[in-house]
């Protein structure tokens, strides 16, 4: 069997990922969001003889679908999916910016759903509901019939040592979130590979390790208990862990005893 191909990516300034992925030279491939630079993957696709047939959107927030209208100019047959809930949200987005035909520009949108299955040749796609950053996110899992798996592709629920938000257009709840992740993404053997939708690549078994929000979760590290103020809120802050971009991502935890996780920059520390 041909060598799997994953070829990434990434926005230089959202640090969104693009992939492309096929089963082998040559063989069935298909794209895993669509906000990156696509230069480098159209002429991936042309070195390795690669006619994609698929566009799988992990979300509908704009630097993951701002260039489908360019796959779809490349590849006119192209099937762009999207679960119902992030087409509903994508719909939403793009009535409130006054745009006639959406951040994914104008074409048909088939509906893909957690459970749902698609075969490119060897390849077996799985998608997995993991809401939370918002609420139809959708990771892929990828398996080789042969080797076992290739990776999951996890949107914006989770990063190299950091996690998503929950206060994104279109979010759901913290509880989701944390659900999503160790209920969902770390059941996955520690081998697999983590394809996130910003920035590098990661491992299960690095995160279940590593990843300062799930070592809380996991018991291992404690929790912070620092008072601050999130956009002139009082709150505790449990955990301000380091993020994709180079930033913080902070877990917070408000008044009423509810959490939640927002960008670093928008906590106010005591005596800062």
């Amino acid at each position: 069997m041909a060598a799997v191909l994953v070829e990434q990516a990434t926005h230089p300034h959202f640090v969104s990922n693009t992939f492309l992925v096929a089963d082998g030279r040559g063989g069935p491939a298909f794209f895993i969001d669509a906000g990156g630079p696509l230069e480098g993957l159209l002429e991936a696709a042309q070195q390795h003889g690669l006619e994609p047939s698929h566009v799988l959107l992990t979300h509908h927030h704009y630097d993951h679908v701002s260039e489908v209208p360019a796959l779809r100019e490349r590849w006119p047959a192209i099937a762009v999916l999207l679960s119902e809930r992030e087409q509903l949200l994508l719909a939403d987005a793009s009535v409130a910016a006054g745009q006639e035909h959406g951040a994914a520009g104008e074409g048909h949108i088939d509906a893909i759903e957690a459970g749902d299955e698609l075969s490119f040749g060897g390849l077996r796609v799985r998608a997995l509901h993991t809401p939370g950053h918002t609420g139809g996110m959708l990771s892929f899992l990828v398996t080789d019939g042969e080797d076992g798996s290739v990776g999951v592709f996890t949107g914006d629920t989770l990063f190299k040592g950091s996690v998503g938000g929950v206060k994104a257009p279109g979010h759901t709840t913290y509880a989701d979130l944390r659900d999503s992740i160790m209920g969902t993404l770390m059941e996955l053997n520690p081998a697999t590979v983590i394809y996130p939708g910003h920035a590098d690549t990661t491992t299960v078994g690095r995160e279940w390790e590593e990843n300062a929000f799930i070592r809380v979760w996991r018991g291992l590290d404690p929790e912070g208990s620092e008072p601050c103020t999130v956009s002139e809120q009082p709150a505790t802050l449990v955990l301000l862990g380091a993020d994709y971009d180079g930033g913080t991502k902070a877990w917070v935890r408000w008044e009423d005893g509810s959490d939640d996780i927002v960008p670093g920059s928008k906590v106010q520390r005591a005596g800062s």
